[in-house]
């Protein structure tokens, strides 16, 4: 418990006390003595009032220890008073840095607190992604001439953990060169099992009799002819989400980032379900962040807890997308790069699919947030925003004149609707 007294305040009152009552003795006037001895009966009032430091004892309870980006957790602070009676007792609770009051109050004014009294605050907070320490409780206790306040710092310690919100999307139909051993839902070219039809071939020892091809049979007296199917394969998919504090340097920065990380941990959920091996990189503040990849439920796990750590920073040596460390992506394989895109992206982008990896760029709509956020209705507000999309536009055009596929995203509407027309888009181009 740390324990904090108005040194000032007391020094000051005393200094007066003693300054009256020195002149009054240099002086022999009275009333100088007179007017000292209020002060004085005020400072030995305060002094016995607050001679006692109050003991209290604070417990603290969440109704859930886990929840997910935007849910409400609800906060039940109860303070006991074990000690003497208390006169003006104010309690805050210092919530964490990103947590929002939905409802209900962290702080509460009490005109006094017996002895074994009991009082509870109960209030909603709504957390971003990331891991929150809820521990200080600041109590200010004054006595009833409110002479001697005291602040005394509590300790309730509790751990929140919320993870990025994740939905369930349509699969994209991914197309990579690279494609591995392992079965999947990407078809390749290559004939072998499967569900679609890719050629007929002559018939060959343990083939299976329903895959016999009579009416090519028939054509041909002494030999037989069977179907082939185009075999569907597993890839590995990197996840590059893009934390840097340039890329989205605007109004309302965390609420637009909010999206991405949830874009980011649903497409890295959906590539697992589809059998395929999925690895994440956080780009922009260290290599650190960078989960290798695997497959399955536990990846799954791994993935979400590195989404969780992710936050918006600056670091020179990532400042560009041209210093991505491309050894981590096996060649051919396909890379899905998260982020609102800056001109500079663009080039680099291109280079990738070059180099034969299948590029996939999911990227929110700064414009039209920021647009929203400022006020639509303004004309300047209304010009700028007209002016961006053009440029913007221009980028995400060149990205797919390179053969680079591109999801272009308003936050304002669901993120699984916008993947499941753009999913349909890609299978009517197939």
């Amino acid at each position: 418990m740390a324990e904090r007294s108005p040194l000032i305040y007391w020094l000051v009152l005393s200094g007066l006390t003693l300054g009256l009552i020195l002149l009054g003795l240099a002086t022999f006037k009275g009333e100088a003595l007179a007017l000292a001895m209020p002060l004085a009966v005020y400072w030995l009032a305060g002094l016995a009032a607050g001679r006692d430091a109050p003991q209290l004892k604070v417990d603290r309870q969440l109704s859930a220890a886990q929840s997910v980006s935007g849910g409400r957790v609800t906060v039940r602070l109860t303070l006991t008073n074990i000690g003497r009676r208390l006169e003006q007792v104010e309690i805050e609770d210092r919530l964490p840095p990103g947590v929002d009051v939905t409802s209900g109050e962290p702080r509460r004014l009490l005109p006094a607190l017996t002895r074994g009294g009991v009082v509870e605050l109960t209030y909603t907070v709504r957390c971003r992604h990331g891991v929150y320490e809820f521990d200080a409780v600041r109590v200010t206790v004054s006595d009833y001439l409110s002479l001697a306040p005291r602040t005394v710092t509590l300790s309730a310690p509790a751990e929140l953990t919320v993870r990025p919100e994740v939905v369930r999307l349509s699969p994209l139909g991914l197309r990579p060169r690279h494609t591995s051993v392992y079965a999947g839902l990407i078809a390749t070219r290559q004939g072998g099992t499967g569900l679609t039809f890719f050629g007929v071939r002559e018939y060959q020892a343990g083939d299976d009799l329903r895959h016999i091809n009579w009416h090519a049979s028939a054509r041909h007296a002494e030999a037989l002819f069977s179907n082939e199917f185009q075999q569907e394969r597993a890839t590995d998919v990197g996840v590059i989400l893009d934390v840097r504090w340039r890329s989205q340097a605007l109004a309302g920065a965390d609420d637009f980032f909010e999206h991405s990380v949830m874009a980011a941990a649903s497409l890295a959920q959906s590539f697992l379900l589809d059998g395929n091996r999925v690895g994440v990189m956080l780009y922009g503040r260290s290599l650190i962040d960078w989960t290798f990849p695997g497959y399955g439920r536990p990846q799954r796990e791994r993935i979400l807890q590195a989404l969780m750590r992710a936050r918006l920073g600056a670091q020179h040596a990532f400042d560009r997308l041209e210093y991505l460390p491309t050894r981590f992506f096996i060649p051919g394989s396909q890379i899905v790069y998260v982020s609102p895109l800056l001109k500079e992206d663009v080039p680099v982008l291109v280079q990738l699919r070059a180099r034969g990896y299948a590029v996939l760029v999911v990227s929110a709509d700064p414009v039209a947030f920021e647009a929203r956020q400022l006020g639509e209705e303004a004309e300047a507000v209304r010009l700028a925003a007209r002016i961006g999309r053009l440029e913007r536009n221009l980028l995400l055009e060149q990205l797919r004149q390179a053969g680079v596929r591109v999801l272009d995203w308003d936050v304002a509407a669901p993120f699984e609707q916008e993947v499941r027309g753009f999913a349909r888009r890609m299978r009517a181009w197939a």
